[in-house]
């Protein structure tokens, strides 16, 4: 009996430290969430307002340049003035996603002069016709203005990670509608393998807020209507199972030949001016000859096209990758992300017919592939597929971003990208002279 009043004593005197513990934790964690969630919605809401106005503005470019075929005559000199930008602002025409990726994983604040750069330099792009998408203006506005905001309110050094990825989510967010994917996909593109789910409350609120700042101003997200999704059962998933093996090697070729591309042009047009005036001529001179302006720009229509009418050329996808190299490696700027989807999508809708699938669904299952393999980043894509097509075919879009993400190896399209997960290079494997001569040109 006294026995028991004494076991019974100590398992409330155990209970009470528990609660003193957990009260503890509280009091410290309680401060934090709300700290970070008006950090959050401050970064989400200013995002969301910049993001919005990108977006009309590169809407307005594209408009523009298409009522008036004649500009793109004034590409190579659009070029130079990109250059010349860059200059006057005391920067390399090269700053990019790589030196946003570098400030945060040494946790140094991100260049604020990178916001306006990557406003202009993208509008002239698309305006006068050069192919890019617009992911990468995103990361880096949505960087700099979330890492000015940081030194404005005197924030630790420390707390610079976070604060810089809640703003590229949230930009990316607002610019392309997909609120999900974009706070898991910031977290994830920085270290294969290793995600900060400390981040996670943060970024998911920021780009929530972003994306509603973004509807309540009339961009609405990027979605497509599948025609036909297929049901569950052996041989769709074989068949998506087939595409995916396929654009993982495609999403290899894609990176090491982007690389290859900026490390050549840097070493044979070492003068930025003339790089960009060539690249710019380059890019009017394939335009003529093609007779067409489907690849100028972001190329969203022909996304749209491929997925919703299942209907693309057999030259679309390399055509589209030929345009894309060619601006981003001689100083033009945009992203990389769109062309991607454009690849992917009008890959698909060739091939998917040819192994029995439905061209609008295999355009789909393409597009989530290139952009996992590329950019390495299997949970994301997911989430963006659902986002992008609903969630009537997860299983398939799973199986394409499981395959697509092993087979893809190392190679990204981001030399910055941490990799925590090593895995066999295969991009080394596969394409051995394009991977190794990348490397050592750039």
């Amino acid at each position: 009996m006294i026995s028991g009043c004494f076991a019974l004593i100590n398992q409330l005197n155990d209970r009470g430290i528990a609660l003193k513990k957990l009260l503890a934790e509280l009091k410290g964690a309680v401060p934090a969430f709300l700290k970070w969630t008006g950090l959050a919605l401050l970064v989400g809401a200013v995002c969301g307002l910049i993001g919005t106005a990108f977006h009309y503005s590169i809407h307005f470019a594209g408009e523009l340049r298409e009522s008036n075929p004649l500009l793109i005559y004034l590409l190579p000199v659009g070029g130079m003035a990109i250059v010349l930008l860059y200059y006057i602002m005391k920067h390399q025409v090269t700053l990019g996603t790589d030196r946003l990726f570098s400030s945060i994983h040494m946790r140094q604040p991100v260049p604020f002069a990178m916001a306006p750069l990557i406003y202009i330099g993208t509008f002239i792009t698309h305006l006068l016709g050069g192919s890019a998408g617009r992911e990468g203006a995103a990361l880096q506005l949505g960087g700099s203005i979330a890492s000015r905001i940081g030194i404005l309110l005197k924030l630790k050094e420390n707390e610079s990670r976070t604060l810089a990825l809640m703003g590229m989510g949230a930009l990316f967010s607002a610019l392309f509608g997909t609120p999900i994917a974009a706070a898991v996909f910031v977290m994830e593109v920085l270290a294969l393998g290793h995600m900060v789910y400390s981040s996670m409350v943060p970024c998911m609120i920021a780009s929530m807020s972003a994306y509603g700042v973004s509807l309540l101003l009339g961009v609405g997200g990027e979605t497509y209507t599948l025609a036909a999704a297929p049901a569950f059962s052996a041989v769709p998933l074989m068949q998506t199972a087939a595409l995916s093996v396929l654009c993982a090697f495609v999403s290899i070729a894609f990176c090491g030949i982007m690389h290859l591309a900026n490390g050549t042009a840097a070493r044979y047009l070492k003068n930025p001016y003339l790089r960009a005036a060539v690249g710019g001529t380059a890019i009017l001179l394939l335009t003529l000859v093609v007779g067409t302006h489907d690849y100028n720009g972001a190329g969203g229509h022909m996304i749209e096209r491929a997925i919703e009418q299942g209907l693309a050329r057999p030259w679309d996808f390399a055509l589209k990758f030929i345009f894309t190299a060619i601006t981003l490696s001689c100083g033009f700027k945009g992203g990389e992300i769109v062309p991607t989807f454009f690849v992917g999508a009008t890959l698909g809708c060739v091939v998917g017919p040819l192994i029995g699938m439905d061209a609008g669904f295999a355009s789909a299952v393409a597009l989530i592939a290139l952009f996992c393999g590329n950019t390495n980043c299997p949970i994301a894509s997911l989430f963006l597929s659902i986002e992008l097509f609903g969630g009537a075919a997860i299983p398939f879009f799973a199986l394409t971003c499981a395959i697509t993400y092993m087979l893809s190896g190392n190679v990204s399209l981001y030399h910055n990208q941490l990799i925590a997960d090593r895995r066999v290079k295969l991009g080394s494997l596969i394409l051995p002279t394009i991977c190794e001569e990348a490397k050592e040109l750039e």
